[in-house]
């Protein structure tokens, strides 16, 4: 794997919009830095539910985050509009490692960006498996080849 950060625009293979809420910032006047998680786990699951066909409610088989990393580049506050830009840089058999990049609105690099990994699990016995095809396509189409 390179050691490329994936800090610009075109490193990613999808966006999502995302309102920044005036309670997203904190005492210092910018996006306090847990919330740029829920950013990443927002994205993520938009793109499983819309693109994968992921029913979060009733499906048997659901993505766990075990890990996730951030590294931050540059501020942003409420009103900022914001984007957050989705890879896949690596696809396993029941493990899946997420890029996520935020950028300003039209912005070419990003603000920040990480990684975020999903375990696949069968929801009741609470056992990983492989992830289900139809998650697994939509996730080949987000497949980064450094």
């Amino acid at each position: 794997m390179s050691d490329h950060r994936p800090i610009r625009r075109n490193d990613y293979r999808r966006f999502y919009p995302i309102t920044t809420r005036w309670m997203d910032n904190d005492l210092y006047g910018h996006v306090n830095n847990v919330t740029y998680y829920s950013y990443f786990d927002s994205a993520v699951n938009r793109y499983l539910i819309e693109a994968g066909g992921l029913d979060i409610h009733n499906a048997p088989v659901v993505g766990y985050v075990v890990s996730s990393n951030c590294s931050y580049l540059s501020p942003i506050a409420y009103p900022d509009e914001i984007e957050a830009g989705l890879r896949v840089n690596r696809l396993g058999n029941s493990s899946v490692t997420y890029g996520v990049g935020i950028f300003k609105q039209d912005g070419e690099t990003a603000c920040a960006y990480g990684d975020f990994i999903h375990v696949f699990v069968n929801r009741a016995e609470n056992q990983s498996v492989p992830i289900p095809a139809g998650i697994r396509h939509a996730l080949e189409q987000l497949l980064i080849q450094d």
